[in-house]
């Protein structure tokens, strides 16, 4: 259910510690209201964390074509689109052929520097600035203030919603913790206050473990499952960061929790969520009302009508198609209409043929070369894999021609009935826009940090029943055969390479596998040097 749209708070294109140091003297939207008159009205509270909920996907406040950063692409600033792209293209999963955005072959050949590039502002930037949305929002929404205004008979309803921003919070410093290490740790005192300070990677990652775990407490008011309409955030949610946050907790400190990772993988588990049956509809224009009430624990919210951007499922969509695809999926879909199943084809994301052969179940892959087939036999391979085979001759496979590449349509936009959005006119762009929303945390997840766990805990190799029995589940919705008797760790990854294809997951994989393919330096990315000069408490990471 779409519903949760309402924004009204503005942001200056100011540097990130600028921003949170001066949040509060900043007006909160086009009509230079004050804190205390935009908290006015009871209704504003929820609209304030309807803002922050947006943040992920959103890079204005009413146009996605214009972005409140100094981005040229406005696509391209968009937080969930680059928190894949930094997750993806370093890795074999994922390349992109649009070369003339310099960030894009350095990211993808690992040639990075500390120089700042759209992938590392956007999100950077992005979520240290949600990160003071949130710290404001917690000023606002303190007892004393609901007081001051007379809204004390809504305390129990802002307490709620400022866990859920807690929540958020806890998300975007996860988001930074992985990807940047050692970003400045910025709390409500910084608001208006002194310049945050960084604490380490260790730090902070005690610091999100606190947080989290008082989310997850006994009567904290973070909502239960079904306590709230979806995509907002549950107390499940809280504890599927959790998971992911302690199974990485060996890179992130140096000692391993693979024993709190499985037992909170379980937590989740065990709350009433259950496999979709049909793989293919996780990824439809409908997925949020397909998908929600089994699989989805956490989602970011896309509508063509209501919250478009030119990133996300948009970008996942339309990226990996040229017309060739476009025709031949569609008409493998049984859509042999005009309106085939990519409203635009961008013609430039790709998989890397080496990540193909080593990671994934196909039967007869070739290239017929004319568009007649997808390039393998799907019926008999694994159904996770909604592929395209345009060529994928290791010299050339990331041309931007249009025959070759091994490419993804996971993001079609067809939904669970077979529909597609009808094409409009440029006067009624809603049609080029994708619906699906993208689910931060699906169950799979917590099936994969369960039986990965209890291998690292056993030797690199589970026996577990229950582990094997969930790695099983996914399998037979693949189609697949499980071996019955044990999984290495090895294994499982290999089988996740396929079920989260390009959903943001692999770097972390590898990185914890001991497989990625980079100078340690670049297992994270730098502190952006724009940030460095506004806020001279912050040193740079190593290497760089």
């Amino acid at each position: 259910m779409k519903k949760f749209y309402i924004i009204f708070i503005a942001f200056a294109a100011l540097s990130v510690s600028s921003c949170i140091k001066q949040l509060d003297t900043l007006p909160l939207n086009d009509y230079d209201f004050t804190s205390e008159a935009a908290y006015k009205d009871a209704s504003s509270y929820l609209m304030g964390l309807s803002y922050i909920n947006a943040y992920y996907n959103f890079v204005s406040q009413n146009d996605p074509g214009a972005s409140d950063l100094s981005f040229d692409d406005a696509g391209q600033s968009e937080l969930i689109r680059q928190w894949l792209v930094l997750n993806d293209l370093p890795t074999k999963s994922q390349d992109i052929g649009w070369n003339n955005d310099s960030y894009i072959p350095d990211l993808a050949a690992h040639t990075w520097t500390n120089a700042d590039n759209n992938a590392l502002i956007a999100v950077y930037t992005r979520c240290l600035k949600a990160v003071a949305l949130v710290n404001e929002f917690l000023l606002q929404t303190s007892d004393d203030r609901l007081e001051a205004r007379g809204h004390t008979d809504m305390a129990k309803q802002v307490h709620q919603y400022r866990a859920e921003a807690k929540f958020h919070r806890a998300m975007y410093y996860y988001i930074l913790l992985d990807l940047f290490g050692n970003p400045p740790l910025a709390l409500e005192e910084n608001i208006g206050g002194e310049l945050p300070i960084q604490v380490g990677r260790s730090g902070l990652f005690d610091w999100l473990e606190g947080q989290l775990k008082e989310l997850v407490a006994d009567g904290s008011d973070m909502p239960a499952k079904g306590a709230v309409a979806y995509p907002r955030p549950t107390k499940d949610a809280a504890w599927a960061l959790l998971a992911r946050l302690y199974l990485n907790a060996q890179v992130y400190t140096g000692t391993p929790r693979w024993a709190d990772a499985k037992a909170a993988a379980q937590k989740v588990i065990e709350n009433g969520y259950s496999l979709h049956p049909n793989y293919r509809e996780l990824f439809m224009q409908d997925n949020g009302q397909t998908c929600s009430a089994d699989e989805f624990i956490f989602a970011i919210d896309y509508d063509a009508n209501n919250s478009r951007s030119w990133g996300g499922t948009t970008t996942l969509s339309s990226g990996a198609f040229d017309d060739t695809m476009n025709k031949t999926v569609s008409g493998y879909l049984g859509v042999t209409s005009v309106e085939y199943v990519s409203a635009e084809v961008w013609n430039g994301y790709h998989i890397n043929p080496e990540f193909v052969e080593e990671n994934f179940e196909l039967s007869n892959p070739s290239f017929a070369g004319d568009g007649s087939t997808l390039g393998y036999d799907p019926a008999n391979s694994d159904q996770r894999l909604m592929l395209y085979n345009a060529g994928a001759a290791a010299a050339n496979y990331l041309s931007t021609d249009a025959t070759t590449g091994w490419r993804c349509w996971k993001w079609a936009k067809i939904d669970s009935k077979g529909n597609v959005i009808p094409r409009g006119g440029e006067d009624n762009v809603f049609w080029k826009f994708s619906s699906a929303d993208f689910a931060i945390f699906r169950l799979p997840e917590m099936y994969y940090i369960y039986a990965e766990s209890d291998a690292r805990l056993n030797g690199g190799t589970t026996t577990d029943a229950t582990a094997i029995g969930y790695i099983k589940a996914l399998r037979d919705r693949a189609g697949l055969a499980a071996p019955g008797g044990s999984m290495t760790v090895e294994y499982i990854l290999k089988d996740k390479a396929a079920e989260y294809l390009w959903e943001g997951q692999r770097r972390q994989d590898e990185i914890r596998l001991g497989i990625f393919d980079a100078d340690p330096n670049r297992y994270i990315y730098p502190i952006l040097e724009s940030d460095r000069s506004a806020n001279p408490n912050l040193e740079q990471n190593p290497g760089y």
